[in-house]
């Protein structure tokens, strides 16, 4: 299956090319379902999504892929409860509230501050005070990141 996975990558790339969309995930179901997600600097609107399908699809089509032609595509969006898969996402959200997961230890809640290549930077307020300080958090020891929404 992962060769089916990277063929799908390297088929979706190039749609992705000049625009401000990345991939962030792709799956595929044992019913050769194709779940393809995305995401944008700017934010992906539904007709960004539904233009990759549309031209995904027909290139999966062309290379007969699942010769008996069974197979759905789904290009979409990670929901907002999803964990942050790369660096790109986290660049994104600077600025944003964030729960960080670590390997080991208690959570970190805070605002995403600045994004380095192998660590995070995120304003943490602790304490009865509530005082804000700098928290530097080593991608390494990130289990999952969450951005929160804040109403």
């Amino acid at each position: 299956m992962s060769d089916v996975l990277e063929k799908i990558k390297l088929l979706t790339e190039p749609l992705l090319e000049g625009t401000d969309m990345f991939i962030v995930h792709i799956k595929i179901k044992p019913t050769n379902n194709i779940k393809l997600y995305l995401d944008a600097d700017a934010g992906l609107s539904i007709s960004k999504s539904a233009e990759v399908n549309r031209k995904l699809y027909k290139l999966i089509e062309a290379e007969a892929m699942f010769p008996e032609g069974d197979f759905s595509l789904e290009v979409s969006s990670p929901g907002v409860d999803e964990p942050l898969m790369s660096g790109r996402q986290y660049v994104k959200n600077i600025g944003r509230t964030v729960l960080i997961t670590p390997a080991e230890g208690k959570d970190i809640l805070g605002v995403l501050k600045e994004v380095q290549e192998d660590k995070l930077l995120l304003e943490v307020k602790a304490g009865k005070k509530k005082e804000t300080t700098l928290v530097e958090v080593p991608m390494a020891d990130i289990k999952k990141t969450v951005v929160q929404i804040i109403f």
